[in-house]
């Protein structure tokens, strides 16, 4: 049996017999397989309180390595007195006794006391007590002579007047006449270090994840995301797939490393799962990735086939030694958007159906996808149906500072010519956000060149000046710098003092 076990169980009982079930507590201690000494002695202290006289000088012998032992052993002896008829068995017993108080005194190595505190009993053994228990037993052998000595000797030892016992003792032993011994407690018991007991229970060391930043409002999302493959070779040996979830999209299965060459095309290695939510006429398909979208080549993809049969019998196939296929060419216009249904049979059959992926800067930044052509109305409202909020509270503008609003009475044709790529950047303004907006911008001087290969990021060198869009989160900030937006880290700017008026 481990440590831990046992002191467990030993723990457990302890606290059985505290609450007076000493049966069970019994029990449990005897379930014990290899008892300490500590242990044993309180097996017999319980066989003691249950009037289980022979049990318990069996495991008072098992922990004879402890002073106080022999004294409690003597107890078995004192209390069995009644039931002895024949003289030759009580003068057995006390001599017996005798030896085990002769011991515990050797034990004592001539100090007044032991204080068992330390080792997890409460209580302290005198050594006027042992002698006077000494006396008792020379003086029920016969021998006074020898008895008077001890308990003469126990009044030298005597530390409190609390110890008038050993005063009528010796005026017991004056009149060659008995006196009842000093019994110790039953009910106290050794128990196990609290530190040790402490440390029984399960700890959560790592805590539990909250979300620090996230681009969808009141965010509450907690635990971890599953751990993808990102080795380049693929999965060294089969093993049986995970369970997917798919919330949107079609789950495919990466076959050759993909490197992005653009800020909307999505970085892929082989092994990946991704979900497919549309795939355009020019081979190419926007999918999801670790919450990130973006495009990929669909033939760098292949269709996996979930099924409850499948996962069971079958395990993922080795990749593949092949070289990958050479790059599709874009085409302009036809960039899929969040709006895709994955059905590529349903956008093969509408090609001329253009769309137009708007990428919107807000609080955070968001894209929509909206018909080539579309009015102002069926724009505001699809930014509208993102935000939840209504039309009439949303202001669109071309430029960051908000001077080429576009409203009902804009020609969209104009918007619409903006057009670079299948994309275009909007900024976008609440009612409540005009109103809480400062009269001029807040300029950053860069500190350090930061580059990153994150499309996301924003790249600038030190001494660069960058206008201030919005706070991420307490280390990361969102600016526009050279004709780039993006976030970078707060530690590489300071803000640079306004000019006095």
């Amino acid at each position: 049996m481990s440590f831990v076990d046992t002191l467990r169980q030993w723990d457990e009982a302890v606290t059985c017999a505290d609450g007076g079930d000493y049966t069970r507590a019994l029990s449990i201690f005897l379930s014990i397989q290899e008892p300490n000494s500590k242990i044993c002695f309180d097996i017999g202290c319980l066989h003691l309180l249950n009037q289980e006289l022979d049990a318990a000088e069996k495991p008072l012998r098992l922990g004879w390595n402890l002073a106080i032992t022999p004294c409690l052993k003597v107890q078995v002896t004192v209390k069995e007195e009644v039931g002895f008829t024949f003289f030759q068995v009580l003068q057995r017993k006390y001599e017996e006794s005798l030896a085990d108080f002769q011991r515990t005194l050797r034990a004592l190595r001539g100090n007044q006391l032991i204080d068992y505190k330390a080792l997890g009993l409460r209580y302290i053994l005198y050594a006027c007590e042992v002698l006077h228990n000494m006396a008792l037993a020379e003086a029920q052998l016969g021998d006074w002579q020898k008895a008077q000595e001890n308990l003469l000797k126990a009044l030298d030892y005597k530390t409190e007047a609390k110890f008038s016992v050993i005063d009528r003792a010796l005026q017991s032993i004056l009149k060659q006449k008995h006196f009842k011994p000093v019994e110790f407690p039953s009910k106290m018991l050794f128990k196990p270090n609290k530190h040790y007991v402490a440390e029984l229970e399960k700890k959560d060391y790592l805590g539990k994840a909250k979300v620090v930043a996230s681009v969808i409002p009141q965010d509450e999302f907690s635990g971890f995301a599953p751990l993808q493959p990102q080795i380049v070779d693929g999965p060294a040996s089969p093993r049986e797939p995970e369970v997917l979830r798919a919330l949107e999209g079609e789950p495919h299965t990466v076959l050759f490393e993909f490197v992005p060459e653009t800020s909307d095309e999505l970085a892929v290695v082989p092994g990946n799962i991704v979900f497919v939510l549309q795939k355009g006429a020019d081979n190419w398909a926007y999918v999801v990735f670790n919450e990130r979208k973006g495009l990929v080549p669909y033939n760098y993809l292949e269709r996996l086939e979930i099924s409850l049969a499948s996962q069971r019998n079958k395990g993922l196939t080795e990749p593949p030694s092949r070289e990958p296929p050479t790059r599709p060419e874009r085409i302009q216009g036809l960039t899929p958007g969040e709006n895709g249904t994955g059905n590529s049979k349903q956008e093969e059959a509408q090609p001329g159906d253009q769309t137009v992926v708007v990428k919107v800067r807000f609080t955070f930044t968001f894209m929509v996808s909206v018909p080539r052509g579309a009015s102002y109305e069926l724009l505001v409202e699809k930014i509208g149906e993102k935000l939840e909020l209504p039309s009439a509270a949303i202001t669109l503008s071309l430029d960051p500072s908000g001077q080429r609003v576009i409203d009902a009475t804009t020609q969209m044709e104009d918007v619409w010519s903006l057009v670079s790529e299948g994309r275009l950047t909007l900024w976008c303004s609440t009612r409540e956000q005009k109103e809480e907006n400062p009269q001029s911008e807040t300029h950053l001087v860069a500190l350090h060149t930061y580059e990153s290969s994150n499309p996301e990021d924003l790249n600038f060198k030190e001494g660069d000046t960058i206008t201030f869009l919005s706070r991420v989160n307490q280390d990361w900030l969102e600016g526009q710098c050279n004709g780039s937006t993006g976030i970078f880290p707060a530690a590489f700017v300071e803000e640079v003092p306004g000019k006095e008026q």
